[in-house]
């Protein structure tokens, strides 16, 4: 049996990593392969893998988190309601979509002592991770939930879908002259960006956010989806003002248990996940800064 990884490119993903520990953890008789899938064959990908008894499902990152919903046969009511998918699984009907990139996020944030009921929170960001990030914290009861894009029209048009299922929450679109004071008054900042990704990002030396806009304050949280560097410029400059950061590895780690669990009805190796991920990552540059809360934060 197979799983895959549908993106372009997809070189730089740690997923095969991940997914191939979890299968030997759990005795099982799967391989999970990398595919780079331009755009203009992810329809007659999909189509393939539908064909293809083999395949006991599959993972969807950038770009396709959106485009592939069209070519499935079902959707769960989370990625319907998030509007991107990111784990296909194999049914009677066909392949159906999910979205294990909320929960796996939320599974990072508790693990590194951040609970974003009842916070005020900034997302930066509004493509297919930063939709399933806004409407899981949405769901989790956050006090507010503002979004930032570089496209100001397309966060625009995020909060107004989230407008319609969380009518209490009121999310808003943020302007970028209205950045800073947007940050100052948040609890939690998330960069949902690719920007500081150390393969495949904008720069792997940039940050969404310039450092002037940091304001340190009592348990305020910056967290980055990226995890290749282990320690973005988004997280140092935050570190750097006096927040507590966490890092994409959790939530990287956390998706691919919850796919796990989709594609084999298994509770996930999560211990031996976590240390492929880290072995993986060996080579990485040093640093005190990792995918937790800083030092300095705990007791």
């Amino acid at each position: 049996m197979r799983a895959v990884l549908l993106a372009h490119p997809a070189g730089h993903s740690l997923s095969p990593v991940l997914q191939n520990a979890a299968f030997e953890a759990a005795g099982l008789d799967v391989t999970y392969e990398a595919w780079d899938v331009p755009p203009e064959r992810l329809a007659a990908t999909v189509a393939a893998l539908r064909d293809d008894r083999s395949v006991l499902g599959a993972n969807v990152t950038v770009p396709h988190k959106r485009t592939v919903m069209a070519t499935l046969d079902g959707l769960d009511p989370d990625a319907r309601a998030i509007g991107a998918v990111n784990v296909l699984r194999r049914t009677e009907a066909g392949l159906v979509g999910g979205n294990s990139d909320g929960a796996g996020f939320l599974r990072s944030l508790a693990e590194a002592g951040l609970d974003p009921a009842g916070r005020s929170v900034l997302l930066v960001g509004a493509g297919g991770a930063a939709r399933a990030v806004g409407w899981s914290l949405a769901a989790r009861g956050v006090a507010s939930l503002s979004v930032a894009n570089r496209t100001f029209e397309t966060a625009e048009d995020l909060v107004a879908a989230w407008r319609q299922s969380f009518p209490k929450l009121r999310p808003r679109a943020v302007p970028t002259d209205e950045l800073g004071e947007a940050v100052a008054v948040s609890d939690v900042v998330v960069n949902a960006t690719s920007v500081g990704m150390e393969r495949g990002g904008v720069d792997p030396d940039e940050s969404p956010l310039p450092a002037s806009a940091w304001a340190g304050g009592p348990d305020r949280w910056a967290v980055d989806l990226v995890y290749r560097p282990r320690v973005p410029r988004f997280l140092r400059d935050a570190d750097a003002a006096g927040l507590r950061t966490i890092g994409g590895l959790g939530m990287l780690l956390h998706q691919g248990a919850v796919a796990f669990e989709a594609w084999t009805g298994r509770p996930a190796p999560v211990a031996e996940m976590r240390a492929a991920l880290h072995a993986a990552l060996a080579g990485d540059p040093p640093d005190a800064l990792r995918d937790r809360p800083s030092e300095r934060d705990r007791p």
